[in-house]
């Protein structure tokens, strides 16, 4: 058998369909490489107890423990039946339940004194926690030979517990695993022999085998360090290919010119550039100035004045005789944008309109609901020249759209765009355009080596003067609902005090599909109150309007808005004409509003962590401080409210970020960042993992730099092609 076709065979060769149907649905897996690098999450010593007092809420867990006792209770006047089986561990008690037919065949089998895996979601019931329905493997029967086999099989070994799923339980991967372990033998080895035996790793087959089916504790150790080194070497590979083919291309420099549209926007500004801004700006100058594109990543905190930054560079380029575009991921904030540039740079934006400067450029928005005149002349603006600087949404990738010379690409809030996005707008220069990518959800520095490995970073963490502290506070909305009364009642003070407010929501809310998906919930959620449908913007600002905030103006902000109503609530909540404005995300990113001091944020659970920081940097951005309050009907033992709770306790956009990081699988973080990698992440955690990534990124670099094409590493290449499925690749190559 040919040694790569061995890893692609498809799962349901080997397992038969159902297997590999839920296998490919539920845990993305669907070759045997893909279920060789399906690692155990953890492992269990044959015999040992896992600590139950540990088990964490709303997760799936495999445990293995002992029967303590078990009982049927009788219920629904003797209709029904709950039998309850109470476990232990010595550190700790759990309670099984099972319900109707569910209950004879583990009434037969859990009795007192048997030690069994369980696996199931952890949940909570009369303040205990407890497994409904868990499925389990029995590992002390003496009769039943399926249970005797598993006995044998497990007996004195480390039993490896699997990431697993409702319909898959760990020990029935581990089964699947055991069919396709043969195939270990055919693992294409990525690492040059000399970098392998320079470090001492382990072959590849016997990392695989270790690591499935380890001996020892060293064992498992020995797999971990070669398979991590493995996902942080090909990634790395992959990026430094990428930079040295970004070093090959030419780009026209843009150089600032003395006394130019730069000097005349700077010498009118209001205010002095913090050291940050200027340190910045001077890389992104001696970048711009070079005949090889700019790439580079601009992260900084909440209101640390990326914009000003990012307008900076576009001016030089303007200067320079090249055009600028920025690329916005939604209307509402290519018009925050579009209004906020244009205010700066006062009558420089109005360049060859009557009464603008003589030095000036125009400024056009171009985004899909803009009527057919505007949008045809801000074509031709753009077609002859006459505009520097267009801001847009995706509406910039359209084919119709053309440039004199497009020679600078700014994105705004990389993470919102699809990398093909970005490369169709920079297909658009005559050569290729510099590009300057700005995030404000701080990324330590780790991730940005992993994630963001092509481009060079700037870091923005200073404030600018006259920004205000922001108080958070989380809202037990279910445990203490007078906690919720006081908070309506912080917002009316803060309105009394002439400012304004937010509340945010997850959802929209009157809407046939949302009203299907509500329907279906609100059943849900009579059998379970956990299971309520998300709160929403319209339903919301209903009750507001007729009880807590009745008397105090408030309107609406979402994305099924028209434009022009969108613009004209937001200008109107800009002027101070509006009291509270009820949104969803749309305002997450951007919107500057130093007049409102309070947000209310509801639901907080169902948002993640960056998402809730940036959230909250839409407050205290004027002179009065700032007041973020975090509702939620969240389990105070949950991980969700751990989450919150990080969120309040720090302004850290880092510090959060790592928090983020630790508590997602970095698959996720990966994945939406590198458009096409096929499998992401499973051994390497990049927060953990610092040394691993930079002397990954050390050898990669020297691997390229002496073999471009990677001529003389035929392995290493058709290692980095599986990994790279097609998008992926076009990603790496166009950028």
């Amino acid at each position: 058998m040919d040694r790569v076709s061995s890893f692609d065979e498809p799962l349901k060769k080997l397992l038969g369909g159902a297997t590999a149907k839920v296998m490919a649905e539920h845990l993305d897996l669907h070759t045997v490489g893909d279920l060789l690098h399906h690692y155990p999450r953890r492992y269990e010593e044959r015999g040992k107890l896992t600590a139950l007092a540990d088990l964490p809420l709303d997760e799936h867990v495999t445990v293995v423990a002992q029967v303590a006792d078990a009982r049927i209770l009788m219920f629904n006047n003797g209709r029904g039946k709950r039998l309850e089986v109470t476990l232990t561990d010595g550190s700790g008690r759990l309670q099984l339940v099972f319900f109707g037919h569910g209950v004879h065949k583990p009434h037969k089998e859990l009795l007192p004194g048997r030690q069994a895996m369980f696996a199931g979601k952890v949940s909570v019931f009369n303040r205990k926690m407890q497994l409904a329905h868990p499925t389990y493997q029995l590992l002390d029967a003496s009769d039943a030979d399926e249970a005797t086999e598993a006995v044998d099989a497990f007996a004195g070994r480390l039993l490896p517990i699997y990431p697993a799923c409702k319909q898959l339980d760990s020990w029935r991967i581990a089964k699947a695993v055991d069919a396709v372990l043969p195939s270990a033998q055919d693992a294409v080895d990525p690492l040059p022999a000399a970098l392998r035996e320079g470090r001492g790793f382990t072959p590849l087959p016997e990392a695989l085998l270790k690591v499935h089916r380890p001996q020892t504790k060293a064992d498992i150790e020995d797999a971990k360090a070669r398979l991590k080194w493995d996902e942080a070497f090909v990634l790395q590979v992959a990026l430094a290919r990428r930079r040295y083919a970004d070093t090959q291309l030419p780009a026209a420099a843009r150089r600032p010119v003395a006394d130019g549209l730069l000097d005349a926007f700077d010498a009118k500004l209001p205010f002095t550039l913090t050291e940050g801004q200027e340190k910045v700006s001077k890389e992104i100058f001696d970048d711009l100035a070079t005949e090889h594109p700019m790439h580079r990543l601009l992260q900084g905190e909440v209101g640390s004045g990326k914009t000003m930054v990012a307008l900076r560079a576009m001016l030089a380029v303007v200067d320079a005789g090249g055009q600028a575009a920025m690329l916005a991921p939604t209307e509402v904030l290519a018009q925050q944008h579009h209004r906020s540039i244009t205010e700066m740079m006062g009558e420089l934006a109005e360049g060859g309109m009557l009464g603008g400067s003589d030095q000036g450029t125009k400024v056009v928005l171009l985004t899909g609901s803009m009527g057919t005149a505007a949008r045809r002349q801000a074509l031709l603006d753009l077609v002859t020249g006459e505009a520097g600087i267009v801001i847009g949404t995706h509406a910039l990738i359209e084919d119709k759209v053309q440039f004199h010379d497009l020679g600078l690409v700014v994105v705004d809030e990389q993470h919102r765009f699809g990398v093909e996005q970005r490369d169709a707008l920079r297909s658009k220069g005559k050569q290729p355009p510099h590009l300057l990518v700005m995030t404000a959800t701080p990324i330590p520095r780790t991730v940005a080596m992993t994630v963001f490995g092509d481009l060079e970073t700037s870091v923005l963490d200073q404030l600018p003067a006259g920004r205000s502290p922001i108080a958070s506070h989380v809202v037990p909305a279910k445990d203490k609902p007078h906690f919720l009364a006081r908070a309506w009642e912080r917002v009316r003070e803060e309105v009394e005090n002439g400012h304004q407010a937010y509340v945010v929501c997850p959802r929209i809310g009157d809407d046939a599909e949302e009203e299907k998906k509500g329907k279906a919930k609100k059943k849900a959620a009579e059998d379970d109150p956990d299971k309520r449908p998300p709160l929403a913007v319209l339903e919301i600002a209903d009750e507001l309007r007729k009880g807590a905030l009745a008397g105090l103006t408030v309107e609406v902000l979402h994305g099924r808005m028209h434009p022009d109503e969108k613009d004209d609530v937001m200008r109107r909540f800009a002027a101070g004409d509006v009291d509270v404005l009820v949104a969803t995300t749309v305002i997450e990113v951007g919107v500057n509003v130093p007049n409102a001091t309070a947000m209310v944020i509801m639901d907080a659970d169902r948002f993640g962590v960056s998402q809730l920081h940036q959230l909250r940097g839409r407050v205290g951005r004027g002179s009065a401080p700032g007041l973020c309050l975090l509702v939620s009907e969240a389990h105070e033992a949950s991980p969700a409210r751990a989450r919150l709770s990080a969120v309040a306790a720090t302004l850290d956009g880092f510090e959060l970020s790592r928090i983020d990081l630790e508590q997602r699988r970095e698959g996720d973080v990966l994945g939406q960042a590198q458009s096409g990698v096929r499998s992401s992440l499973r051994m390497l955690t990049v927060i953990d993992d610092e040394e691993v990534i930079a002397a990954a990124r050390e050898e990669a670099v020297a691997i390229v730099a002496a073999d471009p094409e990677l001529e003389h590493l035929p392995e290493l290449r058709t290692v980095l092609a599986a990994l790279l499925d097609k998008d992926r690749e076009e990603y790496l190559d166009k950028g």
